[in-house]
């Protein structure tokens, strides 16, 4: 049987459409329940069927006989066309939103205090920094100004913004685990 296949599939490369219609006949019911047991919806099976032997006519001359089984490389195939198949099936991530968008996002009581008595404990500890270095952390921090326009700002080389951020940040730490 494999001998059968591997003849249709060099016929088939030679553009032959007899051989192209008994491949189909004797390997699609195969190819099919691939198909089917990755996409498990039967129309859809039918048609990446219909485009993995589209593909399997444009590529059959690139079958060697010597290294691979025929059904393998058919099932192959057909198994890899129904996988992309299945990978383009994905939602756009629009559409997660559209569905999350009724969400309620606003935290609860409890959060809110908890922020807020960590927010007045942060800026308790900022008020102990030097005032450029509270500067400095607040502009990378909560602005979200880089390194450079940092350094730029505060007229310091940009290695002394990275140990000013980088001290500060220790100093906060401590601060706030006392």
């Amino acid at each position: 049987m494999a001998d059968a296949i591997s003849d249709l599939i060099v016929r088939v490369a030679l553009h032959d459409r007899a051989a192209f219609a008994a491949l189909y006949q004797a390997t699609s019911a195969k190819l099919f329940g691939i198909c089917l047991r990755v996409l498990k919806d039967r129309a859809e099976s039918e048609e990446v069927l219909q485009e993995a032997y589209v593909k399997i006519w444009n590529s059959a001359s690139r079958f060697a006989i010597t290294s691979n089984s025929p059904i393998s490389w058919l099932a192959a195939i057909a198994r890899n066309h129904a996988i992309d198949r299945l990978r383009a099936r994905r939602p756009d991530p629009v559409e997660l939103d559209e569905d999350l968008a009724g969400a309620d996002e606003s935290p609860d009581p409890e959060r809110l205090l908890i922020s807020a008595e960590t927010g007045s404990q942060i800026e308790a500890c900022l008020e102990e920094l030097e005032t450029q270095r509270a500067g400095a952390v607040r502009g990378a921090y909560l602005d979200g100004d880089s390194y450079q326009e940092l350094a730029e700002r505060f007229s310091v080389p940009l290695n002394t913004m990275r140990t000013w951020l980088r001290r500060s940040l220790i100093s906060l730490r401590k601060c706030l685990e006392a």
